[in-house]
């Protein structure tokens, strides 16, 4: 982890609000004023707030005397604000919602740590101020996948469910509820994964559903029966499904296509899982994102060598599993597909 630069960093004290108060004041509650229930620090580059499950909407003043270059993430390594850089002796604000929640990461993995942790990463990070406060009115996106998506435990691994959140600005929180190694048949099954996200779905809240890397030997009238019963499980409360169409393998041919089953995720049983999203997605009238030709094009443009830096293949032989900058990108398709069907308002899109 990184340390703060000589930036100005107030004390954080939690009363109705969290908010950025001078440290002498932070010492004592004054009589009429609520007490305090907690203190949050800030040092060695993090940032705990103990607060309960929820979404808080966050924003940070950024910069100092000297140049500087900051970025955050929070939680399980969740990307939450891009590398931002303040010229020296400027401060510029950025603000951005968090979903904390108990496991913070994969569903089936560890607790995590209770309330809410923030990084502070970058090349020269500077935090001169922060102020935390219960979101209102916002607009929950939730994820449905496997290990191409989730919350990784931490580096080299990273999915792009977990590099969204960056691409959003105050008023959208991201909700990653992918786990390792799940298929439809799977995540339908166990309690911990459909059966604790449909009763958190509100109206008006996307639910992108990227299922397909671990259907080896699901057949194709029970995959696509899967599919449209998580589609009508979103829509029975008011939430608006999303399909989304699984990233390639980077599994190449000797004329340097991606032209095959195994790259373009056709199982064993002869299923084009994503052509089946496709036509489930055209029948149901459901929004489609076809991430699979859209990183197939991508993957295929930088060739056999210059799409190693997408996945683990240099760290792991891995072809599957993508690095933190190849989830970076992918989470940047998929910003661009939400964009481009308008499923989040312009505004709340972040371009950087």
């Amino acid at each position: 982890m990184r340390r703060f630069t000589p930036a100005v960093l107030a004390a954080l004290t939690l009363t109705t609000a969290l908010t950025a108060v001078p440290a002498a004041e932070a010492a004592q509650s004054a009589p009429g004023r609520p007490p305090v229930l907690g203190i949050a620090d800030c040092a060695d580059g993090t940032c705990h707030f103990d607060v309960p499950a929820g979404m808080y909407d966050v924003t940070v003043l950024l910069g100092g005397d000297a140049a500087s270059s900051t970025a955050i993430s929070g939680e399980t390594w969740r990307a939450l604000l891009p590398e931002t850089a303040v010229p020296a002796g400027r401060q510029i604000a950025r603000s951005f919602t968090v979903n904390v929640r108990t496991p913070e990461g994969e569903p089936t993995g560890p607790a995590g740590t209770p309330g809410l942790d923030l990084v502070l990463g970058g090349s020269a990070p500077a935090l001169a101020g922060i102020r935390v406060t219960p979101a209102r009115h916002t607009r929950q996106i939730f994820l449905i996948g496997d290990s191409t998506v989730c919350d990784q435990p931490g580096e080299p691994y990273a999915g792009w469910g977990q590099q969204l959140p960056q691409y959003l600005r105050k008023g959208v929180s991201v909700a990653n509820y992918a786990d390792s190694g799940e298929s439809t048949v799977t995540y339908l099954g166990n309690p911990q994964l459909w059966a604790t996200v449909q009763p958190q779905i509100r109206r008006g809240d996307l639910v992108l559903i990227q299922l397909a890397h671990n259907d080896k030997t699901t057949d194709e009238a029970t995959y696509r029966a899967n599919l449209e019963t998580l589609v009508a499980g979103v829509r029975a409360e008011g939430g608006k499904p999303v399909l989304v169409t699984p990233i390639v393998r980077r599994w190449f041919n000797a004329d340097g296509t991606l032209n095959n089953g195994t790259a373009l995720l056709v199982n064993g049983l002869g299923v084009d899982h994503p052509a089946v999203i496709r036509a489930v997605a055209a029948e149901r009238g459901v929004p489609l994102i076809d991430l699979t030709a859209k990183t197939k094009a991508l993957v295929e443009s930088l060739g056999v060598e210059g799409s190693k830096v997408l996945y683990l293949y240099n760290e792991k032989r891995d072809n599957t599993h993508t690095s933190v900058h190849g989830a970076t990108v992918y989470a940047g398709l998929v910003r661009d597909g939400l964009a481009a069907l308008h499923l989040v308002p312009k505004g709340a899109v972040r371009v950087q």
